[in-house]
C-alpha cells in the first residue's frame, strides 16, 4: 500500500519557549517592561503636579524621541558589527544609573545645582510653555530640567538596547518559530506595561514617586541577571560598506523593499496621530477625576486588550489574510480612540482603551514578524534601528504632538483629531501600497518575497 502522506504539524502556541534562552530572555524582559512602564506613569504625573502644564508634558516625549532619531542608525550599524548581547547589558546598565538619579531627586536627597545652563534651561522652559498659550499657572521649578536630561540619557540607552534586542532574539530562537516569539514578545510587553502602570498608581498614591524608580532599578538588574546566562553565539559578521555608506544602508533597504516601508508607515502614523498615552495625567485629574490610581488604570487598560488579543492570536490558526486583519486593526485603534476622546464615564475610558490595546497588537506581530522575517541577519541591526526611528520615535513625537496640540486647543480635540487621523491614514496606505492587501500568512512569507509580497 503506498504510504500516506505526513500529516500537517499541529498548531504549537507555545513553540518559542521550547528553548531555554528564548524562556530566560523572556522573563528578564517582562521584569525590564514592568519597572519602564511604572517609571513612563512616575515621570509624566510627577512632571504634571510639579508644572501644571500640558506642554511639559509633550516635552516628557520630545527627550525621548531625539535620541532614537538621532542615534538609531550608528546604534543598529553598532549592533551589526559588534555583540548584541554586551550592548543590551551596557543599556541597562545606564537605565539603572538615570532611575537612580530620578529617585534621588524626587525624594529631594540632592538639590538642583545652580548652574549656568540649568537657569538658562529653567528660563527656556517657560518661553517655551508661553508659546503655546501657557503663560498663567505653570510652574517650572530646577529640578525640571534635570530630570529632562536623565530622560534624554534614558532615551540614548534606549536607543542602542532596541536595536540589538530584535536581532538578538531573533537569533536566540528558531526561523519556524519566530513569529511565535514575536507574539509572545509583545504580549510580555503588553503583560508588563498592566502590571506597571497600575502598580504604579497605587505606589504612588501611597508612598510617592521615589520608590516607584527605586523598584525600576531592581527591575533592570533582574534583566541584567537574565542576560548574563545566555551562551548567545552572533552569526559571523559579514564584510561592511564604507561606514558612512554603511550607516544608511538600513534606510536603503526598507526604501526598496516596499512591504517593510508600508507597514511601519503605517505603524508609525498611527501612533504618531492616534496616541493618546501622554494627556493621560490630564485625562484622569481633570476629565475623569479619577486620581493617581484612575490614571495607573487608564494607562494599563491599552495592554489589557493587547494581552487577551495576543492570548488569541497565540491559539487560534495563523492569519490567512495577515494584510488585511492589520489595515482594519489599524482603523479600529483609530475609531477607538475617538470613543475615548468623547467619553466621559471612567469604564467606557477603560473599555474604549482597551480596544486600542488589542488592535495594536495585531499591528505590531503583523510587522515585527514581517520586518525580521524579509531581513538577512547581517542586517537585522540596521534595519531594526530603521524600525526604532519610525516607531519607537513615534510614541515619543505622538506624546510631544499630542502635549502641543492639547495646550493649543485642549486635550479632548487633540484626541479626537488623532483618532480621524489614523482612519484617514489606513485609507492612504491601502491605496499607496496595494501589496499590504495582498499579504497572506506570515509563516509563508520568506526573504524570497521581499518583491513579489
Amino acid at each position: 500500500m503506498p504510504a500516506e502522506p505526513p500529516s500537517p504539524a499541529a498548531h504549537d502556541p507555545y513553540a518559542a519557549f521550547r528553548g531555554a534562552a528564548y524562556r530566560s530572555y523572556w522573563i528578564g524582559g517582562f521584569a525590564s517592561v514592568v519597572g519602564r512602564q511604572m517609571v513612563a506613569v512616575a515621570v509624566g504625573y510627577e512632571i504634571f503636579r510639579r508644572t501644571h502644564s500640558a506642554t511639559a508634558l509633550g516635552l516628557v516625549g520630545l527627550m525621548g524621541a531625539l535620541p532614537v532619531i538621532l542615534l538609531s542608525l550608528p546604534a543598529g550599524q553598532l549592533s551589526d558589527r559588534f555583540n548584541r548581547k554586551r550592548i543590551i547589558l551596557f543599556s541597562q546598565a545606564i537605565l539603572v544609573f538615570t532611575s537612580t538619579s530620578l529617585a534621588l531627586l524626587a525624594s529631594d536627597a540632592i538639590a538642583a545645582p545652580d548652574l549656568p545652563f540649568l537657569q538658562w534651561a529653567h528660563r527656556a522652559l517657560i518661553w517655551i510653555a508661553a508659546q503655546f498659550g501657557e503663560r498663567e499657572g505653570v510652574v517650572f521649578g530646577p529640578e525640571v530640567p534635570i530630570i529632562y536630561l536623565l530622560l534624554l540619557l534614558n532615551g540614548t540607552a534606549r536607543a542602542f538596547g532596541w536595536s540589538a534586542r530584535a536581532p538578538f532574539m531573533a537569533n536566540i530562537v528558531p526561523r519556524a518559530a519566530l513569529p511565535n516569539a514575536v507574539m509572545w514578545n509583545s504580549s510580555n510587553f503588553e503583560v508588563g506595561s498592566i502590571l506597571g502602570p497600575a502598580l504604579a498608581g497605587f505606589l504612588i498614591a501611597l508612598y510617592g514617586f521615589p520608590l516607584v524608580y527605586t523598584l525600576d532599578v531592581c527591575c533592570s538588574v533582574l534583566f541584567i541577571g537574565f542576560i548574563l546566562p545566555i551562551r548567545y553565539q552572533q552569526p559571523p559578521v559579514s564584510p561592511h560598506e564604507h561606514p558612512l555608506r554603511d550607516l544608511f544602508s538600513g534606510i536603503r533597504f526598507v526604501w526598496k523593499t516596499k512591504i517593510i516601508l508600508a507597514t511601519i508607515t503605517l505603524d508609525m502614523f498611527a501612533v504618531l496621530l492616534g496616541g493618546a498615552t501622554a494627556l493621560l495625567p490630564i485625562f484622569a485629574d481633570s476629565i475623569l477625576h479619577v486620581g493617581p490610581v484612575g490614571l495607573g488604570w487608564l494607562r494599563a487598560a491599552p495592554s489589557f486588550g493587547a494581552v487577551a488579543m495576543a492570548l488569541t492570536l497565540a491559539h487560534l490558526p495563523p492569519m490567512r489574510r495577515a494584510g488585511v486583519t492589520m489595515l482594519c486593526a489599524v482603523a479600529g485603534f483609530g475609531l477607538a480612540t475617538i470613543v475615548f476622546a468623547l467619553s466621559r464615564n471612567f469604564w467606557l475610558s477603560i473599555a474604549a482603551l482597551v480596544c486600542t490595546g488589542a488592535c495594536d497588537n495585531i499591528s505590531v506581530v503583523v510587522r515585527h514578524t514581517l520586518v525580521q522575517l524579509l531581513t538577512p541577519d547581517s542586517m537585522r541591526g540596521r534595519v531594526s534601528a530603521v524600525n526604532n526611528i519610525f516607531i519607537g520615535s513615534s510614541n515619543e513625537l505622538g506624546a510631544f504632538e499630542s502635549g502641543i496640540t492639547a495646550a493649543l486647543f485642549g486635550a479632548v480635540r487633540s484626541v479626537l483629531g488623532g483618532g480621524l487621523g489614523t482612519i484617514l491614514v489606513v485609507a492612504w496606505v491601502a491605496k499607496q501600497w496595494p501589496q499590504v492587501r495582498r499579504i497572506g500568512r506570515l509563516q509563508t512569507v520568506t526573504e524570497t518575497d521581499r518583491e513579489a509580497v
